[in-house]
């Protein structure tokens, strides 16, 4: 059963405007097929183009409290899942000294010494909730076990206590940078989502929403000269969210319009290597590109 966050494939698209985020007929088709089929969102794409601030728009638009996992090489069950606060549970042993074992034992591993993460906070809470499983594809191979284990029935075993089922199924989005190939058995269990750099007439919608104040022909070019960057083979190509600062950048210095001298001084905004620097410097020709119809 799904969430029930949303009554259609244009409410999606409506909420997630309001959010500040707007969302292609794809994006929003499939978030509405993962609300209504209660089924995880795996998002993949380049860095920068809006994965985890989909999972987030989504919480602020439903009222969702947002329950967030950051992944990393090394992260394991405890910082995934849960752990037990020894040194409070230590305190207590010593408190207790006249106990036997079995009575410590008893009171110890309760809830009152349970250190819930991410993922055991969001499958136990009892509100509305989105999970983001942010970066994936950084985490070890070994806790796509977990993953499969929670995602799959949401519910989690601790032997101490129990299985811990969600009263409130939790709206998952996972979010990988494909650095690595996930599991064909992590994918399975999610409907999938590609987004890659929005097409120019999305892209000046969101600088003209982000940027309030910029004239249309400057978020034109802005949006040109970016389009022309992302074709480049550079180290790294701006993001949604530095086209964003660039606009505003512009904005702040008053230009009026972009020419040699203002892109030069303010390339640093959206090329963050010096070698994509020179080489912008080297193979981008303004003239052509802001001639370009």
């Amino acid at each position: 059963m799904g969430t029930g966050f949303f009554s259609s494939v244009d409410d999606v698209s409506a909420q997630l405007a309001e959010a500040g985020y707007l969302a292609s007929t794809a994006v929003a088709t499939t978030v509405f097929l993962a609300d209504r089929l209660g089924k995880p969102l795996l998002v993949e794409g380049p860095a920068g183009v809006g994965k985890t601030a989909l999972a987030t728009a989504v919480a602020e638009v439903t009222g969702s409290r947002l329950v967030r996992l950051q992944c990393y090489e090394g992260i394991d069950e405890a910082r995934a899942l849960y752990e037990w606060n020894h040194a409070k549970q230590l305190l207590r042993i010593t408190a207790g000294r006249d106990e036997t074992w079995d009575e410590a034992r008893t009171d110890i591993f309760g809830e009152e010494f349970l250190l819930r993460r991410p993922l055991l906070t969001a499958i136990s809470g009892t509100e509305p909730t989105v999970l983001l499983i942010d970066e994936t594809d950084k985490a070890d191979v070994e806790i796509e076990g977990l993953l499969l284990e929670v995602l799959g029935d949401f519910q989690v075993t601790v032997p101490e206590l129990g299985t811990i089922t969600a009263t409130q199924q939790p709206f998952v989005v996972l979010t990988s940078n494909a650095t690595r190939e996930l599991s064909e058995a992590l994918r399975r269990r999610c409907l999938f989502l590609h987004i890659d750099f929005p097409d120019e007439d999305l892209e000046r919608e969101i600088v003209r929403l982000k940027v309030p104040g910029i004239e249309a022909a400057l978020a034109d070019s802005v949006v040109r000269v970016i389009a022309a960057l992302r074709a480049m083979d550079l180290r790294k190509l701006p993001s949604v969210a530095e086209t964003v600062d660039w606009a505003r950048t512009l904005l702040e210095l008053g230009a009026g319009e972009l020419d040699e001298r203002v892109v030069r001084e303010s390339l640093g905004v959206v090329l963050k290597h010096q070698d994509d620097i020179a080489k912008a410097g080297s193979g981008l020709s303004l003239d052509q590109v802001l001639d370009a119809s």
